[in-house]
């Protein structure tokens, strides 16, 4: 291996060091105000000081050469000028001129001048690109113009003539090669950084969007309870829990008349915003088609003839909807699609409503569905929720499924519709321990308690036995 190569692999070596080095300084809260344009006195003299330093080693960890020093010590001032202006730049490449003044030889002056000229070519970079890091290409182009100015001034002013020349001939390539690359490797470093804040960044702007979207989202679905307070016939409760800020899982509920009140929940595939912008369309056409004198079929139909038309997201709902009579406990329902809902008798019976063959909704239009009707005596209890109920995962893949879901509302049966749906959360929740939540959770409990009934709302477990 020739004395160039020799030199070359010398000095790449301290470039990596420095770029390790430097890597670690752009994790720092100095170089994060640097990069956001806040100039301090402090920051400058931190980073003069760490840069300075750089220089320094790099004449130290150079190779001497008859009396000189073939070395990167021009990459440390450059680069705080590129990073932090002028001042910066100034102040590191005198830290390292000085050392190498120390060191004297035949190229002194000519290596003192450079450094300090390599500080303050960075901070005209700065200057002139108002602050913004320059490409790789310009980099380099810098680099290399620094480390000619650095060869013409060690030979201008170095003494004896010759061994300056001599000395000049040895170090040119290994130190045009060596600070070209370790500048565009800064600089790189550098992008890479500028990108990682941007992109938090855009996150942070999204999350807080996000947050924002899930505040209206939940506004949108009713929390007011108890439901209809001036109704003691019935009690209804509902929560929803996202899987991510914005979800696609809804429910509602509102008086048609006197003696009937419509509840709806629903699921819409997907997650996220564009499958709580579906939940919001669906939302409304529920509430825009639910009259007194249409059935739930009739409204199940009318929305699902929506939502189909011009459907090019391809979203579709599944819901189950249902009106109850308050004066006689008849429930008239449809279902489309939708987790089969649970009938708690009073007498502690318990089972899952029979299948009615419906169709999700705004996947077919004029799809005829089915009506279904259950009749309800006082006491008598029905559970509705959407799929992240039953299709909870523990951490070995294992779901909460139907069997444990009749299991809870058996022996939540007694408890007031509140307490019946909290608990029903914490059993799939204890189920699926440390597991992420993969879907949202939405439960809506209804109890009917027959016509001129008193009763009072309990919402604790200690108050809730019946």
């Amino acid at each position: 291996m020739d004395s160039i190569t020799t030199n070359l692999v010398t000095l790449l070596q301290g470039v990596c060091v420095i770029m390790v080095l430097a890597y670690g300084l752009t994790r720092t809260r100095v170089f994060a105000e640097i990069l956001d344009g806040r100039r301090s006195p402090k920051n400058l003299t931190v980073i003069t000081a760490v840069f300075g330093a750089f220089s320094i080693y790099g004449t130290l960890s150079g190779v001497s050469f008859l009396g000189s020093y073939i070395n990167i010590r021009d990459l440390g001032p450059a680069l705080a000028g590129l990073l932090a202006g002028p001042l910066a730049g100034l102040g590191a490449g005198l830290l390292g001129g000085a050392h190498r003044f120390t060191l004297g030889g035949p190229t002194c002056y000519g290596c003192t001048l450079s450094t300090v000229l390599a500080g303050l070519a960075g901070g005209l970079v700065y200057r002139f690109r108002g602050g913004r890091l320059p490409g790789t290409a310009q980099a380099v182009a810098l680099a290399l113009g620094i480390e000619t100015l650095h060869m013409a001034l060690g030979a201008f002013l170095g003494r004896p003539l010759d061994t300056a020349l001599t000395i000049v001939r040895s170090a040119a390539v290994p130190m045009l090669v060596a600070n070209a690359l370790g500048m565009a490797l800064f600089v790189a470093i550098v992008r890479i950084v500028l990108e990682e804040r941007r992109t938090r960044a855009e996150k942070e702007a999204i999350e807080g969007e996000l947050r924002v979207a899930r505040d209206i989202q939940m506004g949108i679905v009713p929390r007011m309870f108890p439901a209809f307070p001036d109704r003691p016939e019935v009690e209804l409760y509902a929560m929803l829990d996202s899987a991510k800020e914005v979800g696609g899982d809804f429910y509602d509920y509102y008086a048609l008349d006197e003696d009937r009140i419509f509840f709806v929940i629903g699921d819409v595939a997907g997650k996220g915003v564009p499958a709580s912008l579906f939940m919001a369309v669906t939302m409304t056409l529920f509430k825009a088609y639910a009259r007194p004198e249409r059935s739930p079929v009739e409204v199940v139909a009318r929305v699902n003839d929506k939502l189909s038309r011009d459907n090019e997201t391809g979203l579709f709902v599944t819901a189950f909807c249902a009106v109850l009579n308050l004066r006689t406990g008849r429930l008239d329902y449809a279902n489309a699609g939708h987790n089969l809902p649970v009938a708690i008798r009073a007498d502690g019976a318990t089972a899952f409503l029979p299948r009615s063959g419906g169709l999700v909704l705004g996947a077919v239009p004029g799809f005829p569905y089915q009506s279904g009707a259950l009749d309800l005596v006082p006491g008598d209890s029905l559970v509705v929720y959407t799929d992240g109920v039953t299709e909870a995962m523990d951490g070995e893949h294992a779901l909460f499924g139907n069997g444990r879901l009749l299991d809870v509302c058996r022996d939540e049966r007694r408890r007031s519709p509140k307490v019946m749906v909290e608990g029903i959360f914490a059993a799939v929740r204890a189920h699926a321990g440390d597991a992420p939540q993969s879907d949202d959770i939405t439960i809506l409990a209804v109890r009917y308690h027959g016509p001129r009934a008193s009763v009072a709302t309990l919402d604790d477990k200690e108050l809730s036995g019946i």
